[in-house]
């Protein structure tokens, strides 16, 4: 398989998403340049976090207008998996790919720090690997994660059972306290409906090696990778 790590200017994890695919997986992996118009075939799109276009007038807001969006839009579209990590979830979600919005932090600090997530679905291309309420830890770097939803929105990604990760103690529990940016209802990921979107704000490309902290990122990369080798010999 190859994946496309999409560079904007100011993106800060796109070599970490880039070496989690071919130096821990083996897989292929492309740069694809924000003002380009060529997926270059890849079978997923990553868009890496950081602070693209310097996160004026809103995260996300103007990488949403990035040539290379155009064909991501229409990639996803066609049911093609896409990965928005951090700052890639809140371009996802202005670009019309998730529902809901990442705003300030309850805080209104940045906050760098390991979390605790609990795995809430495993139905997903991401996340086949992991556990149902499996409790893994990962880092989160930002200051616009808290996740914001109408009322009906929050129901319906609930009730569909869209919500992929949730902020918890180490204990798998769900309280304020764990709940490092004021999401709404603890939620630190998404799936789309058609369930190859997925939006998360921790990065699990942060979370390959144990001399970092945590190998606990693996699982979904290998998700990701299995998924798509599967698709390629059905």
């Amino acid at each position: 398989m190859k994946a496309g790590i999409v560079r904007f200017p100011g993106s800060n994890c796109d070599e970490d998403a880039y070496r989690a695919f071919t130096d821990v997986l083996g897989q292929r992996a492309v740069y694809l340049w924000h003002k380009d118009h060529d997926l270059k075939d890849v079978d997923l799109v990553v868009l890496p976090g950081g602070f693209s276009y310097g996160d004026y007038l809103r995260a996300g807001a103007i990488a949403r207008f990035s040539p290379i969006m155009q064909e991501v839009v229409a990639f996803a579209k066609r049911g093609g998996p896409v990965l928005g990590i951090c700052n890639g979830f809140q371009i996802a979600c202005e670009a019309g790919l998730l529902p809901g919005a990442l705003l300030r932090n309850a805080s209104l600090r940045f906050v760098s720090a390991p979390v605790d997530l609990r795995v809430e679905s495993i139905a997903t291309r991401f996340t086949s690997q992991y556990h149902i309420r499996q409790v893994i830890r990962m880092p989160i770097a930002h200051g616009d994660g808290r996740f914001t939803a109408d009322a009906d929105t929050l129901a319906r990604l609930e009730a569909d059972g869209h919500v992929v990760f949730r902020y918890v103690t180490s204990r798998g529990e769900v309280t304020d306290a764990a709940n490092p940016n004021g999401s709404q209802l603890n939620i630190a990921g998404i799936v789309n409906t058609a369930g190859n979107v997925l939006g998360m704000m921790p990065h699990p490309e942060r979370a390959l090696d144990s001399a970092l902290g945590s190998t606990d990122g693996t699982p979904m990369f290998a998700s990701i990778v299995e998924s798509l080798m599967s698709g390629a010999r059905a």
